[in-house]
């Protein structure tokens, strides 16, 4: 059984390496206990704050969390992400061995993004995250806006790549 600090290493490293192999320069904070992992320098320049996460997949279905948590004197303190705080987050799943790449305004002030693999029971098409549409490869094409705020541009949605 893997502790979530190892969980959270292992995710580092493989969002890394993946970064590394699609031509993204790849920094790290000197010091820990920020809100991002990792500074992606991409090949136009743009950087993005980028923070890590393990997804579990279960059912077809990537669960990323989108918030840190730490002990406190009145017990767990969860909090979520903002703009203000990180560009985006990168998330590994193990069990399919890929990562996903999921710009801040969607993760901003959630708890928790699903990405679908499978179809649902249910045929549900509407308001489905489909992990297809946030593989990590379609980053490289991704650029920075200078619109008054830092904002995530490229294809919609954010792939045109395998």
């Amino acid at each position: 059984m893997l502790t979530t600090n190892q969980k959270g290493a292992i995710a580092e490293t493989a969002i890394t390496a993946e970064a590394t192999r699609l031509g993204i320069e790849v920094y790290r904070p000197v010091a820990e206990g920020g809100r991002f992992d990792l500074i992606f320098a991409f090949p136009d320049a743009s950087l993005a704050r980028v923070q890590c996460k393990w997804a579990n997949m279960e059912k077809g279905v990537i669960s990323v969390r989108c918030y840190s948590c730490r002990r406190a004197r009145e017990g767990m303190r969860y909090r979520t992400y903002t703009a203000d705080e990180i560009d985006a987050i990168a998330a590994y799943c193990p069990a399919n061995d890929r990562s996903y790449y999921l710009p801040v305004a969607m993760v901003a002030g959630r708890r928790v993004i699903h990405l679908r693999v499978a179809p649902a029971a249910n045929n549900q098409h509407a308001a489905v995250n489909w992990a297809a549409d946030y593989p990590f490869g379609a980053i490289a094409q991704l650029g920075e806006r200078s619109a008054g705020s830092r904002k995530v541009g490229g294809s919609n949605p954010p792939s045109s790549t395998s």
